[in-house]
């Protein structure tokens, strides 16, 4: 009955809210006028107005990597694609005059489709067309515009240097822009730190088109968008990154089995261990379903990257997990950025194939949560969840460890504050193909079952949540109304006592609240 009131609600707002949208046309007569604001005299750009935009779109299903349609949403006005920043001022500005949201897309990777859908009045600025990458490797740093996808900065690096990598995650398609301000898990995080903590400058673009680089925002702001969600800040229009070292030759291996008594303590035996380990060994749990003839089974995989040679992982896991059983013909060498499509199950393809942006995973609906786990969950948890699994065709737990170079980052030095203390992240996820209410609400309640029988064995006080595994089960905004205590519970979940810092940031840099979304930060002042 929740899902069912949810939906009769927005179907009212929309409904309330149809007569007062400014039309397409209205939006196009704004943006081909300069009497919004005065344009540079240095302005090199002197495309007539008319061209300014050469992609315009009614389109209320942008391409994006992982659309989730879950989400009843308001068509957008219009779907820009700016080839210049001083488009995106237009935009911005022409959205302020016309009382109009801005949705702002780099990858289309949002899992509640914030980036793209939205209940009020609404434009979408798709980055598509901005996506530089300017690679210095003499400081070992490298500009991205945000609307480059990881795929695209990988590839770049690739051709670039044999021995240099970015701390990043494995999906190629995501973009740069979400990914790095929600955080930014990867395959060398361990080492190297999450994406975030690798950003050392920026370029945003306020909610008066105004661009500010690190010197000119100040540390405030450039605090809040390396991990606080910088879509309630403005536009992040590029970053600068520090590039990692590594080694010419990783290791990587996979080893799945089934789920059962033996297994079941392996994983268990694997939380004691993952966070622990040498900071050069990321080895991850994939738990989800098989099938053996006409039976569903639950497996579980460990997912490996090592930032060495097989000589030195081989004895490191025979000391540290010898229940595992690794042999040196279980493992293989590979360059990192071979180890990208290794963990895409792409191993052989042509690594052009990073640069596909729609390169996507089975175009399925889904429900997605996330946790923290600070203490080892119990064997029989495990036992209970391969029960659940049985239950569905697609359902999915990615257990990432953390540890290391995660730990020794103050956790209030970034908006990100799950560091020392959290052995691993857990990310659920239950997908299904069928586009109707009942079946969206019958597996949404099986991951919300699932979420609270884990409650006792996960973090608490409050229980975390990871931005980029984004959840609106844990509350929303009230449009321009939401207070920052409205806004605590799932604020807290994401950022714990960072929250309120970031409220005030936003009170400086946005005190009219325009940048906002279903579960943005709210000003506080």
């Amino acid at each position: 009955m929740r899902e069912l009131a949810l939906s009769m609600f927005l179907l009212v707002f929309v409904f309330n809210c149809v007569s007062s949208v400014p039309t397409k046309e209205q939006f196009q007569s704004c943006l081909a006028t300069n009497k919004i604001f005065k344009l540079p005299r240095n302005l090199t750009n002197h495309t007539p107005d008319s061209q300014l935009f050469t992609d315009f779109s009614e389109s209320s299903s942008p391409n994006s990597s992982f659309l989730n349609l879950n989400f009843t949403s308001l068509k957008p006005i219009l779907t820009l694609k700016p080839k210049s920043e001083s488009e995106i001022k237009r935009s911005i500005l022409c959205s302020k005059k016309l009382g109009v949201q801005v949705r702002t897309m780099s990858g289309g990777h949002d899992y509640e489709g914030l980036s793209y859908l939205s209940l009020s009045p609404f434009i979408i600025v798709d980055l598509v067309n901005l996506r530089s990458i300017n690679i210095n490797l003499t400081d070992e740093t490298a500009w991205v515009q945000s609307g480059a996808t990881l795929g695209e900065l990988y590839y770049k690096i690739a051709k670039t240097s044999k021995v240099h990598a970015f701390s990043a995650g494995i999906c190629p398609s995501v973009g740069v822009g979400g990914h790095i301000s929600g955080g930014g898990f990867g395959t060398i995080m361990r080492k190297h730190g999450l994406a975030s903590d690798n950003v050392v400058d920026a370029r945003v673009m306020d909610v008066n088109g105004i661009t500010r680089d690190r010197r000119m925002m100040g540390e405030d702001l450039f605090w809040a968008l390396r991990g606080g969600g910088a879509a309630s800040f403005g536009v992040v229009l590029s970053w600068k990154v520090k590039l990692a070292r590594v080694p010419e030759k990783v290791t990587c291996f996979i080893s799945q089995h089934p789920m059962g008594p033996s297994m079941n303590k392996i994983v268990h035996r694997w939380q004691s261990i993952g966070s622990e380990v040498d900071e050069d060994l990321f080895m991850r749990v994939i738990i989800d379903n098989g099938q053996e003839g006409n039976q569903r089974t639950v497996k579980s995989t460990f997912q490996t990257l090592f930032l060495g040679g097989i000589d030195r992982l081989i004895p490191l896991l025979n000391q540290k997990f010898p229940e595992l059983g690794l042999r040196s013909q279980d493992c293989k060498e590979m360059s990192w950025i071979e180890s990208i499509m290794f963990f895409n199950w792409r191993s052989g393809q042509p690594l052009e194939i990073l640069l596909n942006r729609e390169l996507r995973f089975e175009d399925q609906y889904f429900k997605a949560k996330s946790d923290f786990v600070q203490t080892p969950v119990p064997e029989h948890v495990f036992e209970e969840v391969t029960k659940r699994f049985l239950e569905k065709e697609t359902p999915l737990m990615i257990l990432e460890p953390l540890g290391g170079k995660i730990n020794q980052v103050s956790e209030t030095a970034s908006p990100y504050p799950h560091r020392r203390g959290n052995l691993y992240n857990v990310q659920y996820m239950v997908k299904w193909k069928v586009n109707e209410v009942e079946e969206m609400n019958k597996h949404v309640r099986w991951m919300r079952s699932l979420h609270d029988y884990m409650t006792p064995y996960v973090s608490k006080s409050p229980r975390g949540a990871y931005l980029n595994y984004r959840d609106l089960d844990l509350g929303t905004t009230k449009g321009n109304n939401t207070t920052f205590e409205d806004a605590r519970k799932w604020g807290e979940a994401y950022f714990k006592g960072n929250f309120k810092r970031l409220g005030l940031v936003k009170g400086k840099i946005d005190p009219t609240n325009f940048f906002r979304n279903e579960q943005s930060i709210p000003p506080l002042f």
